[in-house]
This record gives C-alpha cells, structure tokens and sequence, in this order.
C-alpha cells in the first residue's frame, strides 16, 4: 500500500515539476515571439512565469528531499558507531521536522494574508503563490516522517538526511560504464 502511494506522489510530482517548466517556458517564448514578431505581448506572461517558478523551485525542493540531494557533510556522521549514527540522524530529521512546521506556519499566515491580493496582470489571488509554502512543507513532512520511521524499525542502512558522495561517484561511474557500451 505505501509503495502504491509513493509511487503515484512521485508521478504527481515529476508531472507537476514538469508541467511547471512547460508552461512557463511556453509563456515566456509565446510573449519573446508576440514581442518581436508581431510588436505585441501578453501582460500576464511575466506574471504567470513567476508564479510558475516559485512552484518550480519548491516542488523541485520536494524532489531533492526525496532523492536525498539537498548538499550536506555527512564526513563527522559517516565516523560514529552505528548507534550513534541512528541517535544524531533521529536529532537531525527532528530539526528538519521543526523547521518544516515553521515554514508550515509561515506559507499559512502569508497564505490567509494574501487571499484579497492579487496580482496586477493576472488578476489571481496571491495566496496561490504562497500556497506552495503549504503543499511542500506538508509534503516534505511527510517524507521526513516515513524515513524517520524507517529507521526506527532498523529498516535504512544509509543514516544521513543526504545520499553520500561515495554513492554519488558509484552512480556516475556506472552511468559512465552504461553509456560506453
């Protein structure tokens, strides 16, 4: 059941970070041609491109949290004994949790704040800007949460919130072997 779940969020997210991309892209390249080919554009083509890179940004946040790929030192973690490792990743992913609920309750606050505003050329509402402060932090929750669980069942090997760099290299060594066949 939980692997049906990830799956399918991780399918809503990539088409999400791409649909994103698309559409801004389509915005920005439609509203460079209107401008110079036609001595036109569309006012709400900046706008939207904004808005669709926040979302970007923060769903691409969500990816790296996931695929364990935001930068981080793992070098004093890597050189403690294994119960050590589960006690300090167990603080970490704490920290991250608490931080989290503050961004939670900020993109909340801003979110309820904006509702009457909106954007000059679009007309939208400003809290759909700022609703994505709510969607990642509750995503990446999530994702915090199951791993936490995870490790207290024993069930993780790797105990660092970042892949290792070890990991990364053995990745890309095995890609590059791929690619020369």
């Amino acid at each position: 059941m939980f692997s049906k779940i990830s799956s399918f969020s991780n399918k809503l997210l990539n088409i999400a970070i791409a649909f994103s991309l698309a559409a801004m892209s389509f915005a920005v390249f439609g509203n460079v041609v209107l401008r110079y080919v036609f001595n036109s554009g569309l006012t709400w083509s900046e706008e939207i491109s904004r808005y669709l890179f926040v979302w970007m940004v923060f769903l691409g946040a969500i990816a790296a949290l996931k695929d364990k790929m935001h930068l981080g030192v793992d070098i004093v973690v890597n050189a403690l004994p294994k119960k050590l490792q589960k006690l300090v990743f167990l603080i970490s992913n704490a920290i991250v949790l608490y931080l989290l609920w503050l961004v939670l309750q900020g993109s909340w606050k801003m979110t309820i704040l904006n509702m009457n505003s909106t954007g000059p050329a679009t007309g939208m509402p400003l809290s759909y800007l700022y609703g994505i402060g709510i969607v990642s932090s509750i995503w990446m929750m999530l994702l915090v949460i199951a791993s936490l669980l995870k490790a207290i069942r024993g069930k993780t090997e790797n105990m660092t919130i970042i892949q290792s760099s070890n990991d990364v290299l053995s990745e890309v060594s095995q890609e590059d072997k791929f690619i020369a066949k």
